[in-house]
């Protein structure tokens, strides 16, 4: 393992352990058995680093996400959404210090122009791969409009499940929860129970 990859796992090790505000380069450098021209080679920077280290944790679903799929997937797109956000749901204990590390790490974007840039990047993959992965094709073949629709929508009910589920995991909704609530509303003449605002007028 070479000087990136051990300041990486470093990096990743004490997200976990303390959260992105209160790491120095120091500790990135006595945990990685580095150096601090390392960090400066590698990266640029220690938040720099800590931004690399935050995007690439985002690998870790993936064994929970592959086992879902094969588990749950059926034959809409809807369904492999929901094997999808079920893979989510199966990793977040074992992630939870992480998540809370990329959002405080995601909160400082506003002060910090390269983690939006490298932030927009990864959306802009994880669009095009989401609405890949639910139309069950390759990336390359998803146009830039799916992308954008398909994929957002994807986006936002992974950052809304997430988000709520940190929160207050008892109330936060479940993957079957999600797909029952888009099929319902997918339903013509669906209101949600009682009469319309229209209808009551």
């Amino acid at each position: 393992m070479g000087h990136r990859e051990e300041l990486l796992a470093a990096a990743q090790r004490l997200l976990a352990e303390k959260g992105f505000a209160h790491i120095t380069a120091r500790d990135l450098v006595a945990e990685s058995g580095t150096n601090l021209a390392s960090i400066g080679y590698h990266f640029g920077s220690k938040d720099a680093l800590l931004n690399a280290a935050i995007i690439d944790s985002f690998d870790h679903w993936d064994n929970h996400i592959e086992a879902a799929m094969q588990a749950r997937s059926g034959d809409t797109p809807l369904d492999r959404l929901e094997a999808f956000l079920a893979g989510l749901q199966s990793g977040q204990d074992g992630n939870r210090p992480m998540m809370v590390a990329s959002l405080q790490a995601i909160a400082q974007f506003e002060y910090a122009p390269q983690l939006r840039d490298d932030l927009a990047r990864t959306y802009a993959e994880t669009r095009r791969e989401l609405a890949a992965l639910v139309y069950e094709r390759d990336p390359s073949a998803i146009d830039d409009e799916t992308a954008r629709t398909v994929g957002s929508m994807a986006l936002c009910l992974i950052n809304g499940m997430v988000l709520q589920w940190l929160i207050d995991p008892a109330a936060a909704p479940s993957a079957a929860d999600l797909a029952a609530a888009l099929r319902a509303l997918a339903q013509p003449g669906a209101t949600g129970g009682g009469r319309s605002r229209v209808d009551a007028r």
